[in-house]
């Protein structure tokens, strides 16, 4: 053994709590390594410790060691075994548990353990999640409970007594001298909404199988530090969920005083469990015994006591489109389908899957991303991420927390507005595309990473949520697997819109101060803001349509052809009923945190929808479809309107570019004319070119659908073969 006189092996397995026996100069117990003698029955045991030496072996897994490897892996110190005693000026370590003894506790865990733990509402995944086990401590054997610091270090164990023991103390801790901490931090990580405190770590659990963020204070109640209010300054809603005793109440007490002193700018709940609980005091029999909802939990038991006065949703009317368009019109004027979908878009983001994705595209300096920048302003900031220029790797550090347990990085997005300002990098776009297809909640990726000393490894993400996504982007070109996931949307460029948007720039420069002023000012604009953070308090899960045939037949009507894009775009069409109903939550039937859409909201989305399509159906920005009606039909129309040949004339590209000037009353490039413009047409099979037999060096230009010429009294039509037949 090395040259260090340490206390006897007997001395260190009783201060460890380590039951043995003895025979002929050995100590014999179970093995404490891998999990040997789960299966032993009676005095069975194959880890042996020589009296004299200390030196140990298990027989089953070969494990070998002594007195300074066995003090190691407790997480013990040469000196916590020496027989020196340390210097006055030394300072001694404290002790903690270590991840091998975590795991093997968790694995130790018997079956009739984990049945009382499932019994209490704990589910098998949270039991895995939390590592909650079974060890010998204070010559008993006790449920363990691992706690854990802010940077995921496991500190100390909670000890629940056995159940089939009903004598005190009901909870101790190891190693003993400990300093109480915050269980369940990790549910503080990457939350600006809402948290859950607590009493006691099981309930925390509990709550946490609910999809409830909790934490609690290891020991117990009325004993909430103050340092641990400053970890709370980033979520909006507290909620205080003591048990409904003498301790609970006045402890509930205590600590919303503390709270309402420090954060004034929270909204401060109490949550008060019901009458019927006749028989139950706490969050474990609310859940267990009498079959609780967490909407019931978090909205008609929880009481406001102090910090920010909650939204008084009597206040608000039922909305129409009109009345949305109205209100954001003071800062966005024309383009009212384009302000309805966006916001309906942002606001969809307040549901766990009823999100859909805008793609702005239009040239430069056409206000495609106003638009959504003016509407993110009436959202709550927290919930709005802006982007302009992203880098895949880039997108993933700056959003991402660490999870170290597991290895993994996680980007939760769930309730978010996520808008990129300027077109994502294509490689970005590309690992986006799960996400915005809603194929799955929980996606993992694997990315590749630099580092200084080891170069380029492979980074473990794990992207949560739907967000509400909108992409702004000056190309006009969309790959079909982008283009078939987002509603495609381009800002008006009408003269009238031109004129009102330059005179409202005017208005605000002029004076900036009394601009802002005015507009936060505005009755409307004001209860829009409100009622959006309103909306989103009320943490909706799910809306369902209770007459889908209404919106069958809608979206069947008129369509000859159905197209695989159909498949996404019906999707959309739903996600629109439901923001529409989401819109007036408070006017739509309700169950739990499910809302009921009417007919008024099929007939609201169904109306915008119609209004949107007729681009959607090519896979074409509005902007490109409005150049093939207005400019090359037109275009088309005119220089075959009298003719009777059997062949049409083609269009050269500098008739179009006369007629486009003609319109927009502005001359367009012609690469974007030639490489984006009249390729996505082509693309879209609403125009076809062919060499000018007049001259081979020229291409001329044809619409391949029918074409009515009102003008011609003979009634001429082109077919889509680019010929006439005469009517």
């Amino acid at each position: 053994m090395n040259n260090v006189d340490t206390i006897s092996i007997r001395e260190y397995l009783t201060r460890k709590n380590i039951q043995f026996r003895e025979r002929k100069g050995e100590l014999i117990t179970n093995c404490i390594f891998n999990n040997c003698d789960h299966d032993s029955k009676g005095k069975e045991a194959h880890l042996y410790f020589n009296r004299e030496s200390s030196q140990y072996v298990c027989k089953k897994c070969g494990e070998k060691g002594n007195i300074l490897t066995l003090a190691k892996h407790f997480g013990d110190s040469v000196q916590d075994v020496s027989l020196n005693q340390p210097s006055k000026n030394s300072k001694k370590k404290p002790k903690k548990i270590t991840r091998t003894i975590v795991e093997q506790c968790h694995s130790n865990l018997p079956q009739n353990i984990r049945k009382y733990l499932n019994s209490r509402g704990i589910i098998d995944e949270s039991i895995n999640k939390y590592k909650l086990g079974w060890g010998h401590f204070y010559n008993s054997y006790w449920i363990t409970i691992p706690v854990k610091d802010a940077g995921g270090e496991y500190l100390y164990f909670k000890l629940r007594q056995n159940p089939a023991i009903k004598k005190e103390p009901k909870y101790l801790f190891y190693p003993e001298k400990i300093e109480s901490t915050l269980f369940g931090l990790e549910n503080l990580k990457n939350n600006n909404d809402y948290i859950v405190i607590c009493e006691g770590e099981l309930d925390c659990i509990v709550l946490n199988c609910y999809g409830i963020p909790a934490i609690t204070s290891t020991a117990g109640v009325g004993t909430f530090k103050e340092e641990w209010i400053e970890l709370l300054k980033s979520v909006k809603h507290i909620y205080i969920c003591f048990d409904r005793d003498d301790a609970g109440m006045r402890g509930a007490e205590e600590l919303i005083l503390k709270l309402k002193n420090k954060l004034s700018n929270k909204t401060i709940y109490q949550i008060n469990f019901p009458e019927r609980m006749t028989d139950g005091k706490d969050v474990t029999d609310y859940f267990v015994k009498y079959k609780g909802s967490e909407y019931e939990l978090l909205n008609e038991l929880s009481k406001y006591v102090a910090g920010r006065e909650p939204i008084d949703v009597t206040k608000f009317n039922e909305l129409t489109s009109a009345d949305i368009i109205s209100t954001l019109g003071l800062t966005i004027k024309k383009d009212e389908d384009n302000k309805l979908v966006s916001l309906i878009c942002m606001l969809t983001a307040f549901t766990d899957s009823s999100q859909f994705n805008i793609s702005f595209n239009a040239p430069s300096s056409t206000g495609k991303s106003y638009i959504p920048i003016e509407i993110s302003k009436i959202f709550p900031e927290e919930d709005v991420i802006e982007l302009g220029y992203c880098s895949p790797t880039s997108f993933f550090h700056d959003t991402a927390g660490y999870d170290k347990e597991k290895n993994i990085y996680i980007i939760d997005l769930s309730r978010k507005v996520l808008i990129f300002l300027d077109q994502p990098h294509n490689q970005l776009l590309e690992r986006l595309r799960p996400l915005l297809s809603h194929d799955k909640k929980e996606i993992q990726l694997k990315i590749t990473d630099k580092s200084q000393k080891s170069g380029l490894r492979t980074k473990n993400l794990l992207i949560k949520g739907y967000p509400s996504v909108i992409f702004c982007s000056a190309g006009l070109n969309i790959d079909e697997q982008e283009g078939t996931r987002f509603i495609l949307l381009s800002p008006e460029t009408s003269q009238e819109k031109i004129r009102d948007a330059i005179q409202e720039k005017i208005k605000k420069d002029s004076d900036n101060q009394h601009y802002n002023q005015w507009l936060e000012s505005d009755s409307s604009r004001k209860l829009l803001k409100e009622r959006i953070e309103a909306i989103r308090n009320e943490k909706i899960g799910d809306i369902k349509i209770i007459n889908p045939d209404l919106i069958e037949e809608k979206f069947f009507h008129g369509k000859k052809i159905l197209k695989p894009r159909h498949q996404r775009d019906i999707g959309r069409l739903i996600s629109l009923v439901k923001g529409f109903a989401l819109l007036n939550v408070w006017f739509r039937k309700r169950e739990g945190n499910t809302i009921i859409a009417n007919e008024d909201d099929i007939k609201e989305a169904c109306s915008l929808w119609d209004k949107i399509s007729e681009s959607q159906e090519h896979n074409l920005s509005p902007f490109v479809y409005d150049i093939y009606k207005d400019v090359i039909v037109s275009a088309f129309e005119e220089k075959n309107i009298f003719d009777n040949e059997d062949e049409p004339k083609g269009l050269t590209r500098k008739e179009i570019k006369s007629e486009y000037f003609k319109v927009y009353g502005r001359m367009i490039d012609d690469w974007q004319l030639r490489q984006q413009i009249l390729s996505m047409l082509e693309t879209a099979g609403l125009i076809y070119e062919e060499q000018d037999p007049n001259d081979k060096r020229k291409m001329l230009i044809f619409t391949s659908e029918q074409v009515i010429n009102s003008n011609d009294s003979s009634n001429n039509i082109v077919s889509q073969a680019g010929g006439y037949t005469n009517g």
